[in-house]
């Protein structure tokens, strides 16, 4: 029991980055997973997709208001 355990919190530690960028709607959050899953290996490619996926670019939600709630 505790080496499923174990196993599963290496995938989601070493699937962090990925699991970042999709929870902040990261514009590329797809590149980030498929660079994590081949190169997140590395330390370095690792730290790199987890910076990647802390940067500013998340997408934007656009509220369009009906005329009637407009000032």
């Amino acid at each position: 029991m505790f080496s499923l355990l174990a196993i599963v919190c290496g995938v989601a530690l070493y699937f962090l980055p990925a699991i970042i960028a999709h929870h902040r709607q990261h514009v590329s959050s797809g590149a980030i997973f498929l660079m994590n899953l081949l190169l997140g290996w590395s330390i370095i490619g690792w730290i790199v997709c987890f910076a990647w996926a802390c940067s500013g670019d998340t997408r934007q939600k656009v509220v369009i208001l009906p005329p009637a709630y407009r000032r």
